[in-house]
């Protein structure tokens, strides 16, 4: 074999080693394109979330449990939805309650995505499912408020009952949100605020103050009463506490006296010209005082017994 044939067989060699080193690039490049493709169209659902897949814009299904799942590469897209409950602040609104008073009203709403293919097939948006259920719930506010009078809506009594109310307005709005088929479920609509107009708040402020200041008065005049009728019988008490130890005492006194009469009685018996001496001296002190002048003849009794006779 000459030189020229070695060439040629080496040349055939390297030119087969090299096409299989081309295949083997070839389908790694594929394996590691395969992969891409496929880790491209692997999706994770999380907790708290709907995957909805579309093809061609139309959904096909949702997954709606946690972990990994999957779509078909470029003709199949993924979006996601809330799961969990969310907060909606209901915008003011203007109302009229049943005695014709104009009140503003300001509510929130905690709703939740019940199912969404009813969401995206009717409302298209959370924002739009939001804007219909808004709508609900200012129509059924209006309508519940608008049976009851202003004071038992402001009223601090009213607050007590207000969450049968509230019952009542979730439930309609969610009947409402069923029958059209919006996929949402409204768990709780609660009212933050009530207020009046701007141009009415004065007058009512001055009306209170007003009902206030009758109330006072009111209280007043009751305490007036009743401290007149507490003195009133006290006075009687003190009267005929008064006459009763009176009567008492009159009555100890006569007894007193009856008993001093008696023991003077036992005594001057005993000696009758001592008690003849005794009366005469209370005589004289009786009517004998420091400025008293009395004429009196020299054998009368008071006149012996002055000049000490006795007999």
């Amino acid at each position: 074999m000459d030189d020229q044939n070695v060439v040629n067989i080496n040349e055939r060699g390297n030119g087969f080693q090299w096409r299989n080193y081309i295949k083997a690039g070839i389908f790694l490049v594929v394996v590691i394109a395969a992969l891409i493709l496929v880790f491209a169209n692997l999706f994770i659902v999380k907790e708290g979330e709907y995957r909805v897949i579309r093809q061609f814009g139309e959904v096909v299904r949702i997954e709606k449990d946690p972990g990994l799942s999957y779509k078909l590469p470029f003709i199949q897209s993924v979006t996601s939805l809330p799961k969990y409950q969310m907060t909606y602040d209901v915008n003011e609104a203007e109302i009229n309650t049943k005695d014709k008073k104009r009140i503003i009203i300001d509510n929130y709403a905690v709703w939740r995505i019940e199912d969404p293919k009813k969401l995206i097939a009717n409302a298209q948006t959370m924002e739009k499912a939001e804007s219909r259920m808004e709508e609900f719930i200012y129509s059924v506010v209006r309508a519940e408020l608008g049976n009851l009078e202003y004071e038992d809506i402001i009223t601090d009594e009213e607050a007590s009952s207000r969450g049968s109310i509230n019952d009542r307005i979730t439930e309609q709005v969610n009947e409402m949100l069923s029958r059209d088929q919006y996929g949402v479920v409204v768990t709780d609509v609660r009212m933050k605020r009530t207020d009046l107009p701007s141009e009415n708040e004065q007058s009512v402020y001055t009306r209170m103050i007003s009902e206030r200041d009758t109330k006072a008065q009111e209280y007043l005049s009751q305490g007036d009463a009743q401290n007149n009728r507490i003195v009133a019988e006290t006075d009687m008490n003190v009267k005929e506490m008064l006459s009763k130890a009176q009567a008492e005492a009159e009555t100890i006194r006569a007894e007193g006296e009856a008993e001093a009469a008696r023991i003077y009685n036992q005594s001057f018996s005993k000696d009758p010209d001592f008690y003849s001496l005794y009366r005469t001296l209370q005589s004289y002190k009786k009517t004998i005082n420091g400025e008293s002048v009395i004429v009196l003849p020299s054998d009368s009794p008071y006149a012996r017994l002055l000049m000490g006779y006795t007999n």
